[in-house]
């Protein structure tokens, strides 16, 4: 099982010297996976949890391409509609191969009713929007003289039903975001799914962290590495560890989430 992070690109205490920290941190301790965040205008719902500034993923992907080698790099998640998938197509097409065929895509169908709305989206069309511009990007990609060769992995990101059918139709992965393990178990008995790439939260305790809305990721580091095997266990392809955990400060003091990776990097049995 391969192990991934989802690396702050946003907040007071994120800046370009700090991401290339984090690339460099996140390779060094082996990691298989760096993944970025997605949204475009910061409007009111959107700062509430992740405040300006905020860093574009294709931009900073391609960026933090150059200042490292081995690690994959993609979105957890791309907010499909937001852009023309064209020019969504273009963009992953260039970073695959600028890259050395690095990048994994995930995607989504957003939240943020401002953002679209500042975008000039349809909220309520999110979905089919969705839908539609995969089906376009996939299209275009299949011109490899203009787009170039080898396929980019698209990981279907979202914990609803129509998630779960969008991956089953569209997608190369579902990609569920934090999420609590029963309701995993459940949905794993109950539906089928194309392979599975769960995003997790990181957030390590001295102390063990007990009772039925513990998320997946939380606790002790026994809890941690005890989740991680139970999603190996599960089918679980790649996980990706996401140690942002709510207070716009962290971004300032990344040092504790390092910790907490380097820790669980230490247990590479899981590999």
């Amino acid at each position: 099982m391969r192990l991934g992070v989802n690396v702050p690109n946003f907040g007071p205490g994120t800046d370009p010297g700090t991401l290339e920290r984090w690339a460099l941190t996140v390779e060094g301790l082996g990691y298989d996976l760096l993944m970025l965040s997605d949204h475009l205008v910061i409007t009111p719902d959107v700062a509430g949890q992740y405040p300006a500034p905020f860093y574009e993923p294709f931009t900073t992907l391609a960026w933090l391409a150059g200042v490292t080698r081995r690690i994959r790099l993609g979105t957890t998640v791309l907010v499909v509609p937001y852009r023309h998938p064209l020019l969504t197509a273009r963009m992953a097409a260039n970073l695959q191969q600028l890259s050395g065929g690095r990048l994994v895509l995930g995607v989504g169908v957003g939240w943020a009713r401002q953002e679209f709305d500042a975008l000039g989206v349809p909220f309520g069309r999110r979905g089919a929007l969705t839908d539609e511009y995969v089906e376009a990007m996939r299209t275009a990609w299949a011109d490899e003289r203009d787009y170039g060769p080898g396929r980019i992995p698209i990981w279907v990101g979202g914990n609803s039903d129509a998630a779960l059918r969008r991956a089953a139709r569209l997608g190369d992965a579902w990609h569920p975001l934090r999420f609590r393990l029963p309701w995993l178990r459940e949905t794993l008995g109950r539906a089928e799914v194309p392979e599975l790439v769960p995003r997790i939260a990181l957030r390590m305790t001295d102390t063990p962290v007990t009772g039925p809305d513990r998320l997946a990721g939380e606790g002790t580091l026994d809890q941690i590495i005890g989740d991680l095997a139970e999603l190996r266990d599960l089918g679980a392809a790649t996980v990706v560890l996401d140690p942002f955990n709510g207070d716009p400060a962290e971004t300032a003091h990344p040092e504790t989430a390092w910790h907490a990776l380097a820790a669980v990097a230490a247990r590479r049995e899981l590999r």
